[in-house]
């Protein structure tokens, strides 16, 4: 389960890039926003993840 969301959140971090780039190129501030948002989902379900696997196994070493 981990492989697939690692390659979503790499996906989310190229898209992330691309906007911020194109932000740069076009001066615009919605774009730059934008990619910065993406990034911040990014982190956000990694950190979602890896707090939801310890939870889970905490809760299956519970007799």
């Amino acid at each position: 389960m981990l492989i697939p969301i690692l390659i979503f959140d790499v996906a989310l971090v190229a898209w992330s890039l691309h906007l911020m780039q194109e932000a740069f190129d076009q001066q615009e501030f919605s774009l730059m926003l934008a990619g910065t948002l993406v990034a911040l989902s990014a982190a956000a379900m990694l950190v979602v993840y890896f707090l939801m696997g310890n939870c889970l196994s905490y809760l299956i070493q519970l007799p």
